[in-house]
């Protein structure tokens, strides 16, 4: 039996850019060649696509992390690094993708176009940006930035145009596989669908719609009883239900407590679901006697919903079950589209988070995670390249607070394990 995976949460790296290099020409009679450090190559993005080979989610139940490559790192001669190429990740069509800490919506891979969901760093610039009249040997480079990481939660959301629910056993499967080309596994006990069904029907060249056979309800499916909740998430987008009904209560049932107990786990899961459109279809009508179809059909007029009586097994009212869904279809708006949330803007002041303790021996210990990139490109040696550290010290607030907490001048500063003697 194939595993139906219908929820899966991964972590997705987006490249690094390279560094940009430092790197001065040398050629034999030309003095002082001057800078030729080339740029750092743009990291991979993480790229989602759709693709109808895939009907679950489950290979990212086996590989939960996807990393793309960095760009290279600069090289002499201007050299720029190459570009990393993009990883593409394929999902199931329908899938939605929110981050996981906030649980905004960042993608609805619904549609053909790739949505690139973690974007690659840019390149850092190497040192030949950097030469001026006065710093003609510029010794420092521009580290790359680092890629977009995030993790993400998939959620698989059918893009069916009609829902079939009903009681397990209503013949909703034998239903979709006498309609469509879907072939169901069709047994008699309760939970028989452990997977939704997707049947394209096709009435003539003008006229198709995707039914979805939904596994079976059972009460309090809303609150998650039984495998209710985690199917009731793909009907979230059908814009017509079939509510299919056992008219002979063949299973000891009454076919409108059934009718009733539905709508209401339908209700309790989604005001909105429960305002869908609802045409009710009273199978297994060869078994049934006319009193009993009357007392349903009454009973279902009285609510004002379209009532067809159908044998799928014997196929039999089917055809004009069909028309009525595709005439219902054409007057309502196309399938439910998740829109992307906006990121919540991080306060400037958040992006430079630093802080600072001064520990036993009287080193002032400072941890700034922001800084990570900027020291990895500081040549100790190089005047030019250190007020340029100076400077990024002193516009991100690290410098006012060392002296606010009484650095004098010759005390050891530490960032991020970093040291040098403290200048006033």
């Amino acid at each position: 039996m194939s595993m139906f995976v219908d929820q899966a949460r991964i972590r997705i790296e987006a490249g690094n850019g390279g560094d940009g290099a430092v790197s001065f020409h040398r050629e034999k009679y030309v003095a002082a060649g001057g800078p030729d450090g080339g740029d750092g190559g743009k990291g991979g993005d993480v790229v989602f696509v759709a693709d109808d080979h895939f009907t679950s989610l489950i290979s990212f139940r086996y590989k939960r992390k996807y990393v793309a490559e960095n760009g290279q790192n600069g090289a002499a001669k201007r050299c720029t690094g190459k570009s990393a190429p993009d990883l593409v990740i394929k999902v199931p069509r329908g899938t939605v993708i929110r981050e996981a800490e906030s649980g905004r919506v960042m993608a609805d891979i619904s549609g053909d176009e790739p949505v690139i969901l973690a974007k690659g760093g840019r390149g850092g610039k190497g040192n030949q940006h950097f030469a001026t009249s006065t710093r003609q040997v510029p010794r420092f480079a521009k580290p790359g930035f680092d890629g977009e990481k995030f993790d993400v939660i998939l959620e698989l959301k059918l893009l069916a145009d009609v829902g079939l629910v009903g009681f397990p056993n209503v013949g909703k499967s034998t239903l979709i596989s006498v309609v469509s080309a879907a072939k169901p596994k069709i047994a008699n006990y309760h939970f028989t669908t452990l997977e939704p069904v997707l049947g394209v029907v096709r009435l003539d060249d003008e006229r198709s719609f995707v039914m979805a056979d939904i596994p079976g309800l059972i009460e309090g499916a809303a609150e998650g009883a039984g495998l209710g909740h985690a199917f009731l998430r793909h009907v979230e987008r059908c814009r017509l239900i079939v509510h299919v009904i056992d008219v002979s209560g063949s299973e000891a049932r009454d076919p409108i407590e059934d009718f009733e107990m539905i709508n209401k786990e339908l209700r309790n899961f989604s005001e909105e679901l429960s305002e869908c459109p609802q045409i009710v279809a009273a199978n297994k009508a060869d078994l049934a006697d006319e009193a009993q179809i009357e007392r349903l059909h009454s009973y279902i007029a009285d609510k004002g919903l379209p009532f067809f009586v159908i044998s799928a097994a014997a196929v039999q009212g089917t055809r004009p079950l069909l028309d009525e869904i595709a005439a219902t279809l054409a007057t309502l708006p196309p399938v439910k589209r998740f829109e992307p949330e906006a990121v919540p803007e991080k306060a400037p002041e958040e992006q430079k988070k630093f802080t600072v303790e001064i520990d036993s021996d009287g080193v002032y210990q400072v941890d700034a995670p922001f800084m990570e990139p900027i020291m990895r490109t500081i040549n100790p040696d190089d005047w030019s390249s250190l007020q340029y550290f100076e400077r990024v010290l002193r516009s991100s607030g690290i410098i006012d607070k060392l002296e606010a907490m009484g650095a004098k001048e010759g005390v050891t500063v530490s960032i991020n394990g970093f040291e040098f003697d403290y200048v006033d």
